[in-house]
């Protein structure tokens, strides 16, 4: 592919606007990984190149909401260690098995975020008591929705926020938050990973993680203040809207 400013510009401005909206629902990867395939990059170094500026953007995030008091580290960084294995082994995984796979697993995952936001009652709000214990979470659950961000990505942080909620009882708007710092650890591993395997274009990713700082850092300062009814609207929409890119496209 011919790398030229003008594209360099452009995807730049696709990061920051993906940083932001991953911050505060999620799916900012199919918004980075359509964007660098259009600009002719090879699927395996498109998820690779991805996940250098999305650590980013992750990255600002998490400080952001530690820093703020969104969530305690002390909280996290056991689900964040648990998050990173789990992402590892799916990075590792993807290296053997064809990107056409994607084409099948993302829009059965945005599917299923969508319909339990959209017509689950009060979805947004937090059972009265955790359905599942804290060691199954952090070692069940959390490492199964990071090997899926490891293997593919698209809707991890929706994912992350929607168990928060559903099995521990977390509201949102801290469920959300809580994502943030799980999404950094997979993100991370997974980014290791693809530059073992040779899987990345640096200047691009580069490029793009000025984006992914600022976007991130926009949408980590909104996430804190917005109303926990308006994250549910946001995931919901998000969440189709990537549906109908995914099929269409």
């Amino acid at each position: 592919m011919e790398i030229t400013w003008q594209l360099l510009a452009i995807l730049a401005v696709v990061a920051l606007l993906a940083g932001c909206l991953d911050t505060l629902a999620g799916g900012g990867g199919l918004i980075t990984v359509p964007a660098l395939l259009l600009a002719g990059v090879p699927p395996l170094q498109a998820l690779g190149t991805n996940k250098l500026q999305g650590t980013a953007g992750t990255f600002m995030a998490t400080t952001q909401v530690i820093r703020r008091h969104g969530v305690k580290w002390s909280d996290v960084k056991r689900p964040m260690l648990w998050a990173f294995a789990g992402s590892a082994v799916g990075s590792v995984a993807i290296q053997f098995v064809s990107a056409d796979a994607l084409t099948v697993v993302i829009p059965v995952v945005l599917a299923v975020i969508a319909a339990y936001f959209l017509f689950v009652p009060k979805s947004h709000e937090p059972p009265a008591q955790p359905r599942i214990g804290s060691p199954a979470y952090r070692r069940a659950v959390v490492p199964a929705i990071g090997a899926y961000d490891g293997a593919f990505g698209p809707g991890t942080g929706s994912l992350f926020a929607l168990s928060g909620v559903a099995l521990r009882a977390l509201p949102l708007r801290q469920s959300t938050a809580v994502a943030k710092t799980l999404n950094f650890a997979t993100n991370i591993a997974s980014l290791l990973v693809f530059a073992v395997a040779g899987q990345m274009m640096w200047l691009v990713g580069g490029v793009m993680i000025v984006g992914q700082l600022v976007g991130a850092y926009i949408g980590s300062h909104i996430l804190l203040r917005v109303n926990p009814m308006v994250l549910r609207v946001l995931i919901v929409v998000v969440s189709l809207t990537m549906l109908v890119r995914v099929l269409v496209g």
